[in-house]
């Protein structure tokens, strides 16, 4: 199974992106989405951002890991 995480972009250099989701800042490839632009959401997978996504369906992906989330902290 693969998981692709929703980030938003906030800066990019060339090829490269530095995207935030939760507070935490990674550097990940736009090599797979050139369209990309700063503010965009988009998926991110080992590295590579595999597709922009819009707002509203990032916040909702968002959201529901979140619930998943609490709900593993409370079965623990």
């Amino acid at each position: 199974m693969c998981l692709a995480i929703p980030v938003l972009i906030k800066s990019i250099d060339g090829k490269e992106a530095e995207v935030e989701m939760g507070g935490i800042t990674r550097q990940v490839s736009l090599f797979l989405t050139p369209e990309a632009r700063v503010g965009d959401y988009a998926l991110v997978h080992t590295g590579y951002t595999i597709n922009i996504l819009e707002e509203k369906e990032a916040r909702e992906t968002l959201r529901l890991l979140g619930e998943i989330a609490a709900l593993d902290e409370r079965q623990d």
